[in-house]
């Protein structure tokens, strides 16, 4: 999205370049990309080991390590940062540089982590380590980042439609004013504004965010209503009174 947001890809790239996109979607780690670069700057994705996602007949899912078996690879592994860091040692051209942002588990871990460490020593400089504070960069975490879902309800009661009664942007203004976009913390309940816990969504059925707190003045009509009999008496009673004006409209067009 950033590289969009800069005119680095998609349509308007190639419009105003007349080139292609140099963005590309694949799976980094696949193959040698065969291009040789002067500077690699990069922050690979954080995440310890890679994984796929299978899906079985019966439609249940399973992840499976995936491993990268290259040749131009040092090591075999499933560990995401020591494979990018291989992978950008392929990438580099003589005398090219690189800077890479990796978490420290790519410092310390054995196995894998020490071949590639003792090869990248060897074959390249290696010259300037900067170890940063535990925390600068943000990480995933444990806790569900939604902490309450603000639902408007714009439909319960309200009566649109597309000629008579169009809805306008009169009619969203309470929405935006209870949106409070300068200040979502301070955002307050109304008739229609209601906010919801993480928690009382999940132990919601199948967590359906179809929620709705208004009473229908449309369904307490319905309460209302007469014995089936009596409204069947009233329909024909209409059609009938129906019938007889379309018998009356049609004598008079043919006294016509």
């Amino acid at each position: 999205m950033n590289l969009y947001l800069h005119g680095i890809g998609g349509a308007s790239t190639s419009l105003s370049t007349g080139s292609e996109s140099p963005v590309e979607v694949n799976d980094a780690l696949i193959s040698d990309p065969g291009k040789r670069f002067d500077m690699v700057l990069t922050n690979p994705p954080f995440g310890k080991k890679s994984s796929v996602t299978i899906v079985n007949g019966e439609g249940k899912a399973d992840k499976s390590a995936l491993n990268y078996e290259r040749d131009d690879f040092w090591a075999t592994t499933s560990n995401k940062q020591l494979n990018f860091v291989q992978h950008i040692a392929t990438m580099l051209d003589i005398n090219g540089s690189a800077a890479v942002v990796v978490p420290d588990n790519v410092l310390f871990e054995g196995g894998a982590g020490e071949t590639v460490r003792k090869r990248l020593l060897a074959g390249f400089d290696v010259h300037t380590l900067l170890r940063l504070p535990t925390g600068l960069l943000k990480p995933g975490r444990e806790k569900p980042w939604t902490e309450k879902v603000w639902i408007y309800d714009l439909r319960t009661n309200m009566h649109f439609t597309l000629k008579t009664n169009q809805m306008g942007s009169a009619d969203l203004q309470d929405f935006i004013r209870c949106y409070n976009p300068e200040n979502r913390s301070q955002r307050q309940e109304s008739e229609r504004f209601r906010a919801f816990t993480y928690d009382e969504i999940m132990a919601r059925d199948k967590v359906s965010l179809d929620i709705f707190w208004l009473k229908d003045e449309s369904l307490e009509d319905t309460e209302n209503l007469p014995d089936p009999d009596v409204l069947a008496e009233e329909i024909v009673e209409s059609l009938q009174s129906a019938l007889a004006q379309f018998e009356n409209i049609a004598e008079e067009l043919g006294e016509e």
